[in-house]
């Protein structure tokens, strides 16, 4: 294989390679053979196929596949030989275009290639740590709302009107133009006032009605109500009220938490309290993990790839479009996207150098994922999938380390932040959980996130994360003046997301298209079906609802 350097531009390279037609007619002869025992043919017994028949009835597709893996193994050999450690997918074409057989394969291969990362500066790391003690009013307001959700109903004196949050319980029949409908007849139905449960408009009729009164209704079907015949009508419902019951007060006490299956008040309490910790040391850490970027990103500058800054952009312009579309005025929050691109495209720069630099320091200091934890982590994302596809998700991350490896970034990512938590010098400060919110809202007006960009990479940098993408994107560019007409998208919160990293060696190729392009694209990993909400029948027994 004869290898020519044809650019070298800071982390810019092309080369031409020419594999020679010797190999390639090698490869093809040893394909033969190999294949030749597995070939039927009529008036040949089993493995007695003569090679040059073999040759002359799958020859083309043969030598497809036979150059598809010359292709590879030159990019993997140019890449070992070379030195290089691609930063994104190499780009790979056929330099005449079309392949002819029996003549020389040449290459042109493209690629940016990861920066030398200069010895990262840990030393001196100082950090603040806000922290909350979980507020005994915070945890009697959960338990208070645990309590509302455990309603029971009681008598209520003769002639109480009935009010919102009371049950009314009737018996009721529907017409539509005077004719009953199926489905519109029932006894005994009960429905909480303000709940919503019924169509538009039949709740708030019912407002004010006392036991063993009998009412007329006038309402009319939504148009997008489940039975068609019934959609967009107008009907009358003839309502007898049997019974009006007030909500009871929930008391909370130990039955009260025996009741939800623990052994007493004191338990719920301290299990509400843990809760209430752990978002708060997840808040704590957030504000952390944002000081101790923003420290590192000032202590470091160096060139990254255009091509992985460009896919970070686009990661973050994806989700920015997603959300604009959500807004009461999309263009006018476009507008402002549009206004903000530059400080975007910073950003990704920013995300992309501290993703870089945090895998240095990884690799530096001998931060892993265990096999142990990387099983952990497999078997908890594939509980997202359905049972017949779980084995299917578990065996595609075993046999595609790409896959496997934007599994594992996350966590590689966390043990790196730990790493430089206890290499930091830390003073804690104790705060309220407005006072911490509010410092990470402050963040949130020009914080960038690191990304990991390493060993434990997730992708192969050609992918663009899209509006479903379960990462979250904090940063955000500075405020604008009040009064502005529209806002830009809300960027989500929580520094603390997954974050992945590019390879050390790019993987090659996979497969090569017939022709021009030797591109690879990494198969999709089995997706779980979502749920198809079935139509629901009429119910006979409550046709308002």
């Amino acid at each position: 294989m004869q290898t020519v350097e044809t650019l070298n531009e800071g982390l810019k390279r092309a080369y031409t390679v020419t594999i020679p037609a010797n190999d390639v007619a090698q490869r093809i002869e040893a394909e033969i053979k190999s294949i030749a025992p597995q070939v039927r043919m009529p008036g040949f017994r089993p493995g007695k196929v003569p090679a040059n028949l073999v040759k002359k009835m799958h020859g083309p597709a043969i030598e497809q596949d036979v150059l598809n893996k010359a292709v590879q193994d030159g990019v993997q050999q140019l890449l070992a030989e070379q030195k290089l450690r691609p930063a994104m997918q190499p780009s790979v074409e056929l330099v005449d275009g079309d392949y002819e057989s029996g003549k020389d394969v040449a290459l042109k291969v493209e690629l940016e290639v990861l920066p030398d990362v200069p010895p990262p500066a840990i030393e001196g790391l100082k950090l603040e740590r806000l922290t909350v003690a979980a507020p005994e009013s915070e945890i009697d307001d959960q338990i208070a709302r645990i309590a509302g959700q455990q309603k029971h109903y009681e008598d209520s004196q003769d002639g109480h009107p009935a009010v919102e949050g009371d049950l009314v319980v009737m018996d009721y029949k529907g017409t539509v133009d005077g004719v009953a409908f199926d489905g519109g007849t029932g006894e005994g139905m009960s429905v909480e006032l303000g709940s919503g449960r019924l169509i538009p408009g039949f709740e708030e009729q019912l407002e004010g009605v006392k036991k063993g009164e009998s009412r007329s209704l006038n309402v009319t079907f939504p148009k997008d109500y489940g039975e068609k015949s019934l959609a967009g009508k107008a009907a009358v419902f003839e309502v007898t009220v049997t019974d009006v019951r007030i909500p009871g007060e929930t008391k909370v006490d130990d039955e009260f938490a025996k009741s939800l299956g623990l052994q007493g008040l004191d338990q719920l309490r301290e299990l509400l309290k843990g809760q209430v910790e752990q978002e708060l040391n997840g808040l704590t850490r957030t504000h952390m993990k944002r000081k101790l970027l923003d420290q590192l990103a000032a202590g470091h500058d160096f060139p990254v790839p255009p091509s992985m800054v460009e896919a970070e952009f686009q990661q973050i312009w994806a989700q920015l479009e997603h959300e604009a579309g959500h807004e009461e005025d999309p263009e006018s929050a476009r507008a402002e996207m549009e206004k903000d691109r530059s400080d975007y495209q910073a950003i990704a720069e920013r995300r992309v150098r501290l993703g870089l630099l945090l895998s240095e320091i990884g690799q530096q200091n001998g931060v892993e994922v265990s096999a142990q934890e990387m099983q952990r982590l497999v078997l908890q994302a594939a509980q997202q999938y359905g049972p017949k596809d779980r084995d299917r998700f578990i065996q595609y991350v075993q046999q595609d380390p790409m896959a496997a490896a934007q599994l594992r970034a996350p966590l590689y990512e966390d043990k790196v932040i730990d790493f430089l938590f206890e290499k930091a010098e830390i003073s804690d400060r104790a705060v309220t959980r407005e006072e911490l919110e509010a410092a990470i809202e402050a963040d949130d007006e020009v914080i960038g996130k690191g990304h990991v960009h390493g060993p434990d990479c997730g992708h192969d940098h050609g992918h663009v994360h899209g509006p479903d993408c379960d990462h979250d994107h904090d940063e955000k560019p500075a405020k604008k003046p009040a009064g502005k007409k529209a806002a830009a998208p809300k960027k989500a919160k929580a520094d603390d997301a997954p974050v992945e990293a590019v390879a050390e060696e790019a993987p090659a190729p996979k497969k090569a298209p017939a022709k021009k392009a030797v591109a690879a694209k990494a198969e999709d990993a089995p997706a779980e079906k979502a749920a198809t909400p079935k139509k629901a029948p009429a119910k006979k027994k409550a046709a308002a609802e």
